[in-house]
């Protein structure tokens, strides 16, 4: 899943595709990259970030997601907590409603995804965008986590959402200190017990930095090493900046794995 943040205050790219121009050549070039789903946003959800408008949110994402549908062939998803923003997004040609507060921030929201009959992502935070870094706890990170999304997953399936149309996000960043994000980067199996795919968004974090004592680094090679320890885990939707060093790294990764190279020969050549 390829990241195309429409916003002026994006933790790593904040600005950078602001213009719907810049925005939709971004995601034009992910989906060239090799992305399978494109993911747009027209409000971040950084700590600490400040809350837009359903009017302002849909001018920044409409039309990069109508330009999207056209110039691509990928499917496109909304990272969005609004119905309001969803719904118009849907008519624009997006499939999938990726929503940080698990559906729970607006009423209409759930029954907006039934009746379209769209994909949907459900992610765990601890507190808002502007308090769940104060002071994140848990008893059993991995624990409360996945009960969390049981509990949405439940919601979201009695609502007629069937499970193929549900991925489940343990929020990495989202309420959580370093210790927590990496606890559940390295322990994702049990989450497939929920019956659904799985998505996880780690690209470029705040944690990889603190991991490396770096806070300036180039967040790049982490965000590889955590994508490769994710699919070495089965996880099925990984949403990253890096589109195309993360497919590469993966590409050789499931090689090295299946023996399966372009040429079908074992690797010997220098």
């Amino acid at each position: 899943m390829g990241i195309v943040n429409v916003t002026p205050d994006s933790f790593s790219d904040g600005g950078k595709f602001f213009d719907s121009a810049a925005a939709i050549e971004q995601g034009v070039k992910l989906a060239a990259e090799g992305a399978d789903i494109l993911d747009v946003g027209g409000e971040s959800t950084r700590p600490g970030a400040e809350a837009v408008d359903a009017d302002e949110e849909l001018r920044r994402v409409v039309p990069v997601i109508a330009a999207l549908c056209e110039k691509t062939s990928v499917p496109v998803s909304v990272d969005t907590s609004k119905a309001a923003v969803a719904a118009e997004a849907i008519n624009a040609g997006a499939e999938i409603i990726n929503d940080v507060t698990a559906l729970e921030a607006d009423p209409r929201m759930i029954p907006l995804a039934a009746e379209r009959g769209c994909g949907v992502c459900a992610m765990h935070m601890q507190g808002t965008p502007r308090t769940m870094q104060q002071s994140p706890s848990y008893d059993n990170v991995v624990e409360e986590v996945a009960g969390y999304l049981a509990e949405r997953r439940d919601e979201l399936l009695a609502a007629g959402i069937g499970p193929e149309r549900i991925a489940l996000d343990p929020g990495i960043g989202f309420g959580k200190t370093t210790r927590h994000n990496l606890e559940l980067l390295g322990n994702m199996r049990p989450f497939h017990e929920l019956g659904c795919t799985l998505l996880v968004g780690h690209s470029r974090k705040r944690f990889i930095g603190q991991v490396i004592d770096d806070m300036q680094c180039d967040r790049t090679p982490g965000t590889i090493a955590a994508a490769l320890v994710l699919a070495e885990q089965g996880v099925q939707v990984i949403r990253v900046h890096d589109v195309a060093a993360v497919r590469q790294a993966l590409l050789v990764w499931r090689a090295i794995h299946t023996h399966d190279t372009r040429d079908g020969k074992q690797s010997g050549d220098s």
